[in-house]
């Protein structure tokens, strides 16, 4: 064996470690789903997200002492590369073994941008796409006349090793649920169902994904379970595209799904999720890395055809401890940190990337934008806008460099890029704008549930979705409900504390006065109305004590994933 054969050989067999690894972390989501051990599935989650750099790391250590003093020896890796290729080829996952091979080799050359003598590189095609085996999957034919048996074969074919709670009952519902969806859309009757063999889980729920057929097309299905006292039971159905794209969305927690591979689950989803991105399913099936991957591909890919289109800055009021542009074409955002912030800010650059981090740990619920970090991104300097240069220049110089005539950012972070809450709440009509508000103050009410305090609750800190969901997406000042002093704003004395400018009494780190938080939102008259009819409690300091008096007891409110509207009879 060569010593490129070698290399070839220790990496594949880190990745089947590390794939290994995250399918048995995978697989403890059935029993604690089984014992309802919420605090475990959320350990489960924060260990499997830092299992890649834990497995990158160890492989690195073994190449290291392997190598000696041929560890940077560039002939060697490319010589390693083709190797590897010759081990890999032919795999269905073959694009997750290419990824890990190249975060090696960044690790070993801390690479600048993409390195073709040693990495992959793909930017002219969608790998995924050559994916033709079918992704393991249950079918059932729809009985016209007896759909309930339909249904009651797929719950037996889903087993836990408790029972469920009146089988027949769910069976009867989620047909007919079924039915009436189909016929709402001129599709009745039911004529038949697929649904992965996997489960997926995540927060406090099982889901069997799939897709419905009617009399001409297919939608989307997810039948959700939930383990109540009495036995696991089927809780909701959900067939449009909209409610099942929010599930796989980029503001909520990575499932917890044994797929012994990966990239036949993600040609499966695409065909009910045909508009959802590719990066994004790799990314909340758990392979953070990949998405990353297929994210930087499918944006440069795009990027190098459409030349003339210019990098600007985003639309929305700019930020104090961010500078974000985009491009038009594509919908993600850039996000460099300043150097420096402005009163009344007090964080420091290295703690809002703390923050950041802190935020891709968190069960996100769905309304935290995921943010994926880069380093050392290139653009040709030609492609900026002359004022978002400008700005870059001025205020974000730490983080960017000038190499010949490429402008390169040490780091930045890359988010979906949402309608900024302040602009969307102008260009719409009553009715939308105070839906709008109202799921703004949703958004809050699950955030605090899940011990999160946004701590900025300024309208530009938030967004909506094209699903018309608000998410939060600005992070510096974010911090845990449980940690902060929830107080009633003190009543004046003396007129001369009535007119004060300033609090005239202490305020200490951490007191959050919630009865003033409408002096921050800013909403209009009317929009500030509806909202605190519906979500007063926002107000209330006696609702926050008594939140996170539950919430330091442990006992953290369920937020159930779609509205109460989807849910069965």
């Amino acid at each position: 064996m060569t010593q490129a054969d070698a290399i070839a050989a220790q990496i594949r067999d880190a990745f089947d470690d590390y794939h290994a690894r995250f399918a048995a972390i995978s697989r403890r989501a059935q029993r604690r789903f089984e014992t309802r051990n919420w605090p475990g599935a959320r350990e489960d989650a924060a260990e499997r997200l830092g299992l890649y750099d834990t497995c990158i790391d160890e492989c690195g250590r073994r190449l290291a002492a392997l190598l000696g003093m041929q560890a940077h020896d560039r002939p060697l890796w490319g010589a390693a590369r083709s190797a590897y290729s010759g081990l890999i080829d032919g795999l269905i996952d073959v694009e997750l073994y290419k990824t890990f091979y190249n975060t090696l080799t960044r690790r070993f050359f801390r690479s600048r941008g993409v390195d073709p003598a040693i990495e992959f590189v793909a930017l002219d095609i969608e790998p995924t796409d050559a994916i033709t085996l079918p992704v393991a999957r249950h079918s059932y034919a729809v009985s016209e006349t007896r759909p309930t048996d339909t249904f009651m074969r797929v719950l037996e074919n889903y087993r836990f090793a408790v029972p469920y709670a009146h089988r027949t009952r769910c069976a009867a519902a989620i047909a007919i649920r079924l039915q009436d969806d189909l016929a709402h859309w001129g599709e009745h009757p039911v004529r038949g169902i697929e649904l992965l063999d996997t489960v997926f889980y995540r927060e406090r729920r099982a889901y069997l994904v799939g897709r419905v057929y009617g009399e001409h097309r297919f939608s989307p299905c997810v039948i959700a379970l939930v383990h109540g006292e009495d036995g696991i039971r089927a809780e909701a159905v959900l067939t449009r595209r909209a409610d099942v794209a929010q599930l796989f969305g980029v503001s909520r927690s990575y499932f917890q799904a044994d797929l012994p591979t990966v990239g036949d689950a993600v040609v499966f989803l695409r065909s009910v999720l045909p508009h959802k991105p590719i990066d994004e399913l790799y990314t909340v099936l758990g392979r953070a890395k990949q998405g990353k991957t297929e994210r930087y591909r499918s944006f440069f890919r795009y990027f190098h055809a459409h030349p003339a289109e210019r990098l600007v800055r985003a639309e929305g009021t700019p930020g104090m401890v961010m500078a974000v542009f985009t491009l038009p074409g594509q919908p993600l955002v850039f996000k460099v940190i300043r150097d420096r912030f402005e009163w009344p800010k007090r964080t420091t650059p290295v703690e809002v990337q703390a923050q950041y981090e802190r935020v891709f740990r968190l069960d996100r619920v769905g309304r935290l934008l995921d943010a994926q970090p880069f380093r050392h991104l290139r653009f040709p300097r030609a492609r900026f806008d002359p004022a978002l240069l400008e700005e870059l220049r001025a205020t974000c110089a730490g983080s960017l460099e000038e190499e010949g005539d490429d402008v390169v950012l040490r780091l930045c972070y890359v988010q979906r890029r949402l309608r900024p809450l302040d602009l969307y709440l102008r260009e719409q009509t009553a009715d939308g704008a105070r839906q709008a508000a109202l799921d703004y103050g949703q958004a809050i009410v699950d955030l605090a549930r899940n011990d999160i305090f946004p701590g900025d609750m300024l309208l530009k800190n938030f967004g909506v979705s094209r699903h018309r969901r608000v998410v939060f997406y600005d992070y510096d000042e974010i911090g845990a409900v449980s940690e902060c002093h929830f107080r009633e704003w003190p009543k004046p004395t003396s007129y001369e504390e009535q007119i004060a400018s300033e609090p005239w009494f202490h305020v200490a780190a951490g007191d959050v006065f919630p009865e003033r938080f409408a002096m921050f939102m800013a909403l209009p008259a009317p929009l500030a109305a509806a909202l605190k009819a519906v979500h007063g409690q926002l107000f209330d300091p006696q609702w926050w004590q008594l939140l996170q008096a539950q919430l330091r007891r442990g006992e953290w409110p369920d937020t159930p994933p779609y509205p109460e509207a989807l849910k069965l009879a």
